[in-house]
């Protein structure tokens, strides 16, 4: 049974949805791609799970999630989506080294569009990927949410020691 619930966090409201045995979705307000599912309102433990880990994350004393996720998608899509799951928190890769890490070395749009799709962002790091140049690119949730990501992960928005 799917559950879905608005999750207050620094980057806005985030649509939390659950189908009972994994987190399946992660939507921000007026994001670029995908809505949300029609669900009942409410919780359940892998939503209570998500909340606990993602307060932790933008309290800056989390920097891996450890969540069940089952992300709907293409084979292609998977592969990018696992990828992302690779990416050290803090640090960032570019659509071309994706590509190559599974295999596509000249799929760098086809990444790119993977990258976009990404139904759970945040937990699978999708706002790490930048262009090959070192430039901020496109993010489904937004350019200022994606900065506000890469800038709480190196520790700019947190005193020095924290």
């Amino acid at each position: 049974m799917t559950v879905v619930y608005v999750h207050e966090s620094p980057v806005g409201p985030l649509t939390l949805v659950s189908d009972g045995a994994a987190l399946a979705g992660v939507y921000f307000e007026s994001q670029k791609h995908g809505s949300p599912p029609a669900g009942p309102l409410g919780t359940d433990k892998i939503i209570d799970a998500a909340r606990k880990q993602l307060d932790s994350y933008f309290a800056g004393k989390r920097k891996s999630f450890d969540l069940p996720l089952r992300p709907l998608g293409t084979a292609f899509q998977t592969r990018v989506w696992n990828a992302l799951t690779k990416i050290p928190y803090g640090e960032t890769t570019s659509y071309g080294a994706i590509a190559a890490s599974i295999g596509s070395p000249k799929a760098v749009r086809a990444v790119g569009a993977a990258n976009g799709r990404n139904p759970i962002p945040v937990i699978i790091p999708c706002h790490r990927v930048i262009g090959a140049n070192g430039s901020l690119t496109g993010f489904g949730g937004g350019m200022a949410r994606k900065e506000l990501l890469l800038d709480l992960e190196r520790g700019a928005l947190f005193p020095a020691g924290r």
